[in-house]
């Protein structure tokens, strides 16, 4: 798994998971990680996690779901936020899917792309055995309904040979005719039952098959670098903004004393009339 990992104030961390196979699958992926579904369950997830009130003030625990978090007043508008704290890439060369987030707590970033991928997973899997399972509960259906008749054909042998066991002798034309239709229809049910069971077999082997494997290649660890702003920027930003309230504060003293000079110049010239 790549991606970038970052953020103290705004954290981001990602998650990437390589999945081998066609490019048609793999590409839809990333849809799958941007899809409602996805978004509406991480909304419903329950995190526990350390954030700041502001920048420099201590950690505390927090508790609740991501809908919670982003504070929106509905479930579209939670969505839509989502969208922006939450972001998939997938490299066409390495076939490496890439899940990143950004929020104001490190933790929150990695369990969010955590849960991503493991909801991702859970797709996938459940997408292959809808698709190959079919065959496997339509293969399993057909052979309970074979060995039903298998079991009726022993039946209905057993019963004739009760009184005609040795029909294969038998001077009666008939008997002879009905011992070996039944025991050719015996026959015929044993060798479906075989083939069905064969078939059911075959049918599990591809429904395992069918699923996708997801390699995590980085589970999303904590992040521990700032994802944005920089500290530098950060830095020059407070140099910036101490500068300039020190050069509003020095020409706000300077206009108030030519205030003040302005004003007892103009009230000179009616004390000396007086």
């Amino acid at each position: 798994m790549s991606g970038n990992l970052g953020g103290l104030a705004n954290a981001a961390a990602a998650l990437g998971v390589s999945v081998p196979g066609g490019d048609s699958n793999d590409a839809n992926f990333t849809d799958v990680v941007n899809s409602r579904w996805i978004r509406e369950q991480l909304l419903r997830t329950e995190f526990k996690y350390h954030v700041r009130s502001w920048r420099f003030g201590p950690e505390h625990l927090v508790r609740g779901t991501l809908y919670d978090y982003i504070g929106e007043k509905n479930v579209d508008r939670a969505v839509k936020k989502l969208n922006e704290i939450l972001s998939s890439s997938r490299d066409v060369k390495s076939k490496v899917i890439t899940i990143g987030a950004e929020t104001k707590s490190p933790e929150l970033s990695q369990l969010l792309v955590q849960q991503s991928g493991r909801l991702l997973e859970g797709f996938l899997q459940e997408k292959g055995r809808t698709r190959g399972g079919a065959k496997a509960i339509f293969a399993e259906a057909r052979l309970a309904d074979a060995r039903k008749e298998m079991d009726e054909a022993e039946h209905a042998f057993s019963r004739f040979l009760v009184g005609n066991r040795n029909y294969l002798g038998s001077a009666d034309p008939a008997v002879r005719l009905m011992g070996s239709r039944l025991e050719n229809e015996l026959r015929l049910r044993q060798q479906l039952v075989t083939t069905l069971a064969m078939n059911r077999e075959q049918a599990l082997l591809e429904e395992k098959n069918d699923v996708p494997i997801l390699n995590v290649l980085d589970p999303g660890h904590l992040p521990i670098e700032k994802s944005r702003p920089s500290r530098s920027m950060l830095v020059l930003l407070v140099t910036l903004l101490a500068g300039t309230g020190a050069w509003l504060r020095f020409n706000l003293e300077w206009l108030k004393y030519k205030a003040i000079a302005a004003g007892g110049e103009a009230t000179a010239p009616s004390n000396g009339e007086h």
